[in-house]
């Protein structure tokens, strides 16, 4: 095989930025799978350079110079950056591949930009790439293994990527590590449900976490795992085993339904600083939230002392909830919401507008046969950027009202001094007003009044939002161009629009040729 000039991008900001948060965040939020392309790259002898674009680099500059093959990895909100990448590399004679969440959701989209399109990537799927490294155009290649790879480089053989990286962190340091792939539970919005679980290799996590405290003090590790705990003590016991309880501090994602007071005390006990559990609705999903049959005030109840008994274990917790679900109906959602955070001050509230990303969940389907999906451009779907679902109960207006309102309400000063005064520990407690200062608080309050006011004032808006129009409103082409700046010249003159029925015609086109 030739000895290949690879460039590996991993996207984390879909544009440059100045965001406070951003600027602690963004490097500590790299991926992993970017990492383990590039340590399975230079295992079969290729050359590698790798970046991680953080919103605060010149890109432009940052690029690799003179690669044969580029690898990036990006979510669906950055997908367009990813695209504008992908035809500047082609221009300069580089075959391009695309990974990651916006590749496994929109395959047929990607495959008009890319040469190779990957799904599940293990190291045979890695290999065909390398092995073929041609042009495929106008129509790139999907691949993808059967399931998610058994194992994965740790962090010691993807320490010289984690380094790199983490030197761009002028604060908060986390190691990014997986404790298993797939998720138990069968939330019919997530990308996650459909994969089934697996653990990693024990004895490859034991070894990093050792390996870890060589390199820091005390080490900030960030469990990616779609649910931290699922096998709960066999987990514990691998860390308590790995290293002494306290010298390594952790963050995780996890659902309530394994957060037990014995659990509690044993992640405590290991300290575990922060977890973010979700709730999602008060009335649906009771198996998350350890909940059952209880909904709307029983269940805000019954969630509120559990999270109030978490913060008396963990200093930090995040709280999911998804907004404008089809069980949710009238103002309710959103007042139970807000009677949760009068009773849990201490939980910082995250939430996402119902979206639909191509063929994360076998829900869009639904969606779609239904003529619900908005053609919104990618660089919205962030779960907060746009709504592209119609809602079921609510008109926009009236949507973004209760939205906005809820939003107004978590973020108030009122909030903000209640957090701080409900939370313990200095980094716990200017993250939670850091968060609620920046984007994810005030920012976001900005951004859906402004859509709101849009709804009533700009022509263009209501059309596009009803379904009677097609044509992208200027509002929303003004911000992609912003957010690009210099990239926008390379991002292709059709990357604005997609088909959000791909995924349906997909599947009918299947239904064919099984009849025949």
């Amino acid at each position: 095989m030739k000895r290949l000039r690879i460039g590996i991008i991993d996207i984390v900001s879909r544009g440059p930025t100045r965001a406070l948060y951003a600027r602690i965040m963004n490097a500590s939020l790299a991926s992993i799978m970017p990492q383990v392309i590039g340590v399975w790259c230079q295992e079969q002898g290729h050359e590698v350079t790798f970046v991680c674009y953080t919103g605060f680099e010149d890109l432009l500059t940052e690029l690799p110079d003179n690669v044969d093959l580029v690898f990036i990895g990006a979510f669906t909100e950055a997908a367009h950056t990813a695209y504008a990448l992908s035809n500047l590399f082609r221009a300069r004679g580089a075959i391009t591949a695309i990974g990651g969440p916006h590749a496994r959701c929109y395959p047929e989209d990607a495959a008009r930009y890319f040469d190779y399109v990957l799904g599940f990537t293990d190291k045979d799927v890695l290999c065909d790439v390398l092995r073929d490294c041609s042009q495929h155009r106008p129509a790139g290649v999907c691949l993808a293994a059967s399931r998610q790879p058994g194992t994965l480089p740790g962090v010691r053989e993807r320490w010289q990527f984690i380094d790199q990286t983490l030197r761009k962190a002028p604060l908060l340091k986390m190691v990014p590590m997986l404790g298993s792939m797939g998720c138990p539970y069968t939330c019919a919005f997530c990308i996650d449900a459909a994969v089934p679980y697996q653990p990693m290799d024990f004895e490859v996590l034991r070894e990093d976490l050792r390996f870890l405290r060589t390199r820091f003090k005390r080490p900030l590790v960030a469990w990616h795992d779609p649910n931290f705990g699922v096998r709960f003590n066999d987990y514990l016991d691998m860390i308590e085993d790995a290293v002494p309880p306290g010298s390594i501090d952790f963050v995780a994602e996890s659902s309530l339904s394994l957060l037990s007071e014995a659990h509690l005390k044993r992640l405590k006990r290991n300290s575990f600083k922060g977890v973010l559990p979700g709730i999602e609705s008060w009335f649906a999903l009771g198996d998350k939230s350890k909940t059952g049959a209880l909904v709307g005030m029983a269940k805000v109840r019954q969630v509120s002392e559990h999270v109030n008994l978490i913060l008396s274990y963990i200093p930090y917790i995040q709280t999911n909830f998804v907004l404008g679900l089809d069980t949710d109906e009238g103002p309710d959602p959103f007042e139970l919401t807000k009677r949760f955070l009068d009773m849990t001050p201490g939980a910082f509230p995250a939430y996402s507008l119902l979206s639909a990303f191509g063929r994360a969940a076998p829900l869009n389907l639904d969606y779609q046969r239904s003529g619900r999906v908005l053609p919104f451009p990618f660089h919205f779907l962030n779960n907060n950027g746009a709504m592209n679902v119609r809602p079921a109960n609510y008109s926009w207006r009236r949507l973004y009202d209760l939205v906005l309102d809820l939003t107004r309400y978590s973020f108030s000063t009122r909030a903000i001094f209640r957090r701080l005064l409900a939370t313990e520990g200095v980094t716990s407690r200017w993250m939670n007003v850091v968060r609620a200062v920046s984007t994810e608080g005030f920012g976001r309050a900005r951004y859906h009044r402004e859509i709101r006011t849009r709804l009533d004032s700009d022509p263009q808006f209501r059309p596009y939002f009803e379904q009677e129009s097609g044509a992208l409103p200027q509002f929303y082409k003004n911000i992609v161009r912003q957010d690009l700046g210099p990239l926008m010249e390379w991002l292709p003159e059709d990357a604005l629009y997609h088909d959000p029925n791909a995924y349906m015609k997909a599947e009918r086109s299947k239904d064919v040729v099984a009849l025949v």
